[in-house]
C-alpha cells in the first residue's frame, strides 16, 4: 500500500496523470502498475501513461495528460496554450503538442502533434509544459482572428501572463 501511496501523490502533482518512468523512480515495478490497473484504482490511458481512477477533474487534466502521452519533451502549444488560460475564445478540437522528436506511438484523435522548433524552450504553468503565452499568440496570429489576439494580448496581461513589454511588443506585432 505504500508504493500506491506514493504513486498517488506524484500523480496528484500532475493532474491525476503518472507515467511508468515516474513509477519507476519511485520504486514501483510493472507488475503493480498492472496490478492496480486491474483492481481499477488506475486507468491505462495510453502507453506509459495511467490516470488515478478516483480523481476529482480539473480543466487543465486533459491538457496535462496530452503532454504525457507525447512522452519525454512535449509540451502544449500555440492554441493549446491559448485555450488552456481561456484566451482568444479559442476551443480547439485537439490538443496541440510539440515534441522535440519523433513520436511512433498511437495517440487519440484529440492530441495533434507538431514539431518544436528547435531552440524553443518551454515554461510551466500549472505544472504542465507549455509554450509560453507570449509565444502562443504569436503562433496563432493568422489562424486566429486578429480581434481576438489583440483582446487575449490585454487579457493575458491583465492576468500576469505577459510582461509589460511583451504586451507592447505583441500589440504593434498583432495590430
Amino acid at each position: 500500500m505504500a508504493h500506491f501511496d506514493d504513486i498517488y501523490e506524484i500523480a496528484a502533482d500532475g493532474h491525476g496523470i503518472i507515467t511508468a518512468a515516474q513509477a519507476r523512480e519511485s520504486g514501483v515495478t510493472t507488475g503493480e502498475m498492472t496490478r492496480w490497473c486491474n483492481d481499477g484504482r488506475l486507468i491505462r490511458r495510453g502507453h506509459g501513461v495511467y490516470k488515478l481512477s478516483r480523481w476529482v477533474p480539473t480543466p487543465y487534466d486533459s491538457f496535462a495528460e496530452a503532454v504525457a502521452l507525447a512522452g519525454d519533451g512535449a509540451y502544449l502549444w500555440g492554441d493549446a496554450v491559448l485555450s488552456m488560460h481561456g484566451l482568444a475564445l479559442v476551443d480547439p478540437a485537439a490538443v496541440t503538442v510539440a515534441t522535440p522528436r519523433r513520436v511512433r506511438r498511437r495517440l487519440p484523435a484529440w492530441v495533434r502533434l507538431v514539431p518544436a522548433p528547435k531552440g524553443c524552450s518551454p515554461t510551466f504553468y500549472e505544472g504542465i509544459p507549455s509554450q509560453s503565452v507570449a509565444d502562443a499568440l504569436r503562433a496563432c496570429n493568422g489562424s486566429v482572428m486578429p480581434e481576438r489576439l489583440l483582446e487575449a494580448t490585454d487579457e493575458a496581461r491583465s492576468k500576469g501572463l505577459v510582461t509589460e513589454k511583451e504586451h507592447r511588443a505583441l500589440k504593434e506585432e498583432l495590430a
